[in-house]
């Protein structure tokens, strides 16, 4: 039996071409762009302007539920949520969404698992699953901001009042989930120009931050491709022999040329680079390190994120004090 086609792998141009396959008008194809990125339908039942026969034949041959919740975590304060997405193939991917006065942020996933191998990391310790399709990529952001609306209309229901919807209910992605963007670059960029599509879902490129832990070649992609995103990049040491006890991607993408292509991407974009660096305990947090850091990073337009390591279940790593993590903080501010 063939899996029905997922609509959210199509670009607004293969939707078109698919609609007009079908003998039907381009008009059809707006209508449907528009439920998925403006109305965020779930089914196809929910597309009422769409005449009957065609929305017979789209369940029957399509879908628009790239993924389902499975469980899902929410913070003590209620302001995070993680969920636990099944995808149609039965693999899981994890999503969180963070929200912040006006500021709600999807951390999505590219990939089922990761090949990376990063030591600290639980999903580079389970490895890579498979790449993520465009679809599944942007479906992850669908959810979060059909959620998003909804609470805001029973919100407003309980206060007797009328709902402010709005526009964006998701405003910042973040590629920071699980997998490496970079490592399924095609569907990742696919996904970022459909999110970012004047037609649909219509976010600004510079809301959307892709993660890497340092594929070179891909960061070169970024330079030239014509979407304004942010970069942030998983760094966690100053040094590439510690580096490469920590990120093993480092032996083939040593810290020259990652810091090449970072300064490359400074110069042609002037966007500010984040460099994440997680504080493990006795590993990478002395002052050594923080003055290594800041020498690395001299003259680079960029911002550091330190995060305190979050520990995963059979490692001996263990995050680093609180007050290591100050007093880094305190060293590399001074240092500008």
């Amino acid at each position: 039996m063939t899996e029905p086609l997922l609509l959210h792998d199509l670009n607004q141009g293969e939707l078109i071409a698919l609609m007009s396959s079908w003998d039907e008008p381009r008009f059809r194809a707006d209508q449907l762009w528009r439920w998925m990125y403006r109305s965020y339908a779930a089914d196809f039942e929910a597309m009422a302007n769409l005449p009957l026969g065609l929305r017979t034949r789209l369940a029957s041959e399509a879908t628009v539920a790239p993924l389902f919740p499975k469980a899902e975590q929410v913070s003590v304060t209620g302001d995070t949520r993680k969920v636990l997405f099944g995808l149609r193939d039965g693999t899981t991917i994890e999503s969180v969404l963070m929200q912040y006065h006006s500021r709600q942020t999807a951390c999505i996933s590219t990939q089922a698992g990761c090949g990376m191998g990063c030591t600290f990391c639980a999903t580079g310790q389970g490895g890579l699953v498979r790449n993520l399709s465009a679809g599944e990529i942007v479906g992850q952001v669908l959810y979060f901001a059909r959620e998003v609306r909804l609470s805001a209309i029973e919100r407003a229901k309980a206060e007797s009042r009328q709902a402010d919807i709005p526009v964006h209910p998701v405003t910042h992605v973040v590629l920071m989930g699980m997998g490496e963007p970079l490592a399924n670059y095609e569907a990742t960029w696919k996904a970022i120009e459909t999110l970012t599509h004047a037609e649909g879902y219509s976010l600004g490129a510079r809301r959307i931050t892709v993660s890497t832990v340092g594929l070179v070649p891909g960061i070169q992609r970024l330079v030239e491709d014509s979407l304004p995103v942010n970069l942030a990049v998983s760094l966690h040491a100053p040094s590439d022999e510690l580096r490469s006890q920590l990120v093993p991607i480092n032996q083939r993408y040593p810290l020259s040329d990652l810091m090449a292509a970072v300064q490359r991407y400074c110069d042609v974009t002037r966007r500010r680079v984040t460099f994440e660096y997680a504080l493990i305990a006795g590993l990478n947090d002395a002052p050594r390190e923080a003055q290594d850091l800041a020498r690395l990073l001299k003259g680079v337009l960029c911002h550091v994120n330190l995060i305190p390591l979050n520990p995963t279940p059979g490692s001996h790593l263990r995050p680093s004090p609180r007050s290591k993590v100050l007093a880094l903080r305190d060293l590399l501010a001074s240092a500008g």
